[in-house]
């Protein structure tokens, strides 16, 4: 118990510099020198059980965002329960229901070690001058790869070099409010697409840690969100992504490889980096183990930043997407029916947005719309270890327009399961397979070359978790014909990523 209060107590303490989304002007801490374990053990009791729901939410919610904090494994105080919590939503652009339940619960806790630091602030006022907004956070992080893939195609082996590269991301949140957030995503990399092998979206081959790019440091994304009342919160910015604007994620299996984020990058998520704007309503609920649904919404354009571009925003010359996601469920699973609708452009050619799908699949007639339905599901266990993570998905795509030979509806699917604290505790292991989108039927009954029964796709990973922000993650992974007929991709990779 000692070394848990420890652990938590001087990180936690330091963490309420850094205000939460949520709660941004009620906890700016900048000096705990006079805060340890002792003065809290003598003022708090254990009152937070196993058996409590509070405490499985903590260690979900610890688990869920990679707290650097021990996991309790017996009953702790309400004030380490505080600190635990303001540790892990830190730095967090944005809440579920259960963590605002939490927030709510132990607010008399977080304002008890707030008062206790107050005196400080005053003290050291005079050296905040030129720093950030005691409103704004700010978290990296760092990632090396290293590995090769080897494509085996009729003519031999080739493009199995051994290279390294890395990528290098900078967050920044502001609350104006304390309700509210302005998120700036800062990134750089050094792979270039199609020629590198962890760049390669077509070959299944890129990587969810990768940033294509020539080492210049460029604003990747950047929205601002906020809520209305109690139920409904809203999105809108030059940078964004659709799943970037829903109430929750529709997965929770975590990818080395981008084609298996959201429970499948294909048809139905993704929306590249464009001009867009979005809204959720979440039911409220008292009690996060009883259910919620939710309901969410996102528009976006890849020409709404230029003019030229036909129309812009609300024109029809570039890809735009439209997105409906409803969803049920509590923290531990979740069933979700997404429905998309892409426009290819009067004047676009292809369709580039799936990491998780065939060639052919991505090419469309210009001017063609694309109908795509997309199931979701997952489930997360009650204790970590042995029994994994599961998270599902299923696309289904009609497509209007197509010309003579070219696709007209498609198919894809994956599962992903994920272990913590496998073997060792922090450590975690994943394995994901599935079929990448892929023709089902074609116009005028063209010769499909993209088979059903030869695509097939999936990655296996373990990470060893060398301290609170160092990870070492070897992985292997297959794609079985993603792109042309008779190519297959296999490789291996090693991703250390360090996170601050």
């Amino acid at each position: 118990m000692k070394l848990f209060q420890q652990m938590l107590v001087a990180p936690a303490a330091l963490g309420l510099m850094a205000p939460m989304a949520v709660t941004a002007a009620e906890l700016n801490i900048n000096e705990v020198s006079s805060y340890d374990a002792a003065s809290v053990e003598a003022q708090s009791f254990s009152d937070v059980h196993p058996s409590d729901w509070a405490f499985k939410a903590l260690t979900e919610l610890a688990d869920r965002h990679g707290c650097a904090v021990a996991t309790p494994n017996g009953s702790i105080s309400r004030y380490e329960a505080a600190a635990l919590l303001n540790k892990c939503l830190s730095n967090v652009s944005q809440v579920n229901e259960q963590e605002k339940l939490l927030l709510n619960e132990f607010g008399p806790e977080i304002a008890v070690l707030k008062g206790r630091v107050d005196g400080l602030e005053a003290r050291i006022g005079e050296f905040e001058a030129g720093q950030f907004s005691s409103t704004t956070t700010m978290s990296g992080k760092a990632a090396f790869f290293i590995g090769s893939v080897d494509q085996d195609v009729s003519s031999g082996d080739k493009n199995d070099a051994t290279t390294m590269n890395y990528s290098y991301q900078l967050n920044m949140n502001t609350s104006f409010t304390g309700d509210d957030l302005l998120y700036t995503r800062i990134k750089t990399g050094n792979t270039t697409k199609n020629s590198d092998p962890f760049a390669t979206a077509s070959n299944g081959t890129y990587l969810s840690a990768n940033k294509e790019g020539d080492d210049t440091l460029k604003v990747d994304k950047i929205w601002y969100q906020f809520p209305v009342g109690d139920n409904l919160k809203f999105w809108v910015g030059p940078k964004v992504e659709n799943y970037y604007m829903l109430a929750s994620a529709p997965s929770i299996y975590k990818p080395v490889m981008k084609q298996f984020a959201l429970g499948g990058n294909g048809t139905v998520y993704g929306s590249s980096t464009q001009p867009g704007f979005g809204a959720a309503w979440i039911q409220s609920t008292d009690d996060p183990s009883d259910g919620r649904f939710a309901i969410s919404i996102a528009y976006t354009n890849d020409g709404g930043d230029d003019s030229e571009k036909d129309n812009g925003l609300f024109g029809d010359g570039q890809h735009s997407k439209s997105l409906v996601k409803v969803e049920y469920g509590t923290p531990k699973w979740q069933a979700s029916v997404a429905v998309a609708n892409t426009n290819a452009g009067d004047g676009i050619a292809a369709w580039t947005d799936g990491y998780y799908a065939t060639n052919d699949v991505t090419h469309r007639t210009p001017g063609s719309d694309e109908t795509a339905i997309g199931f979701r599901g997952y489930y997360r266990p009650d204790e970590t270890g042995l029994i994994p993570e599961i998270s599902a998905g299923i696309d289904t795509s009609t497509i209007d327009g197509s010309a003579g030979g070219m696709v007209t509806e498609t198919l894809g699917w994956m599962v992903g399961l994920g272990w913590k604290d496998l073997f060792v505790d922090g450590n975690k292991a994943g394995v994901a397979f599935g079929q990448r989108v892929h023709g089902t039927e074609f116009k005028g009954g063209g010769a499909p070359s993209d088979h059903a029964e030869d695509t097939f796709s999936w990655e296996a990973y373990y990470t060893f978790q060398v301290t609170d922000g160092v990870s070492v993650t070897p992985a292997l992974f297959g794609n079985n014909e993603p792109s042309v007929s008779g190519l297959d991709n296999n490789g291996v990779v090693v991703l250390t990523e360090f996170k601050f």
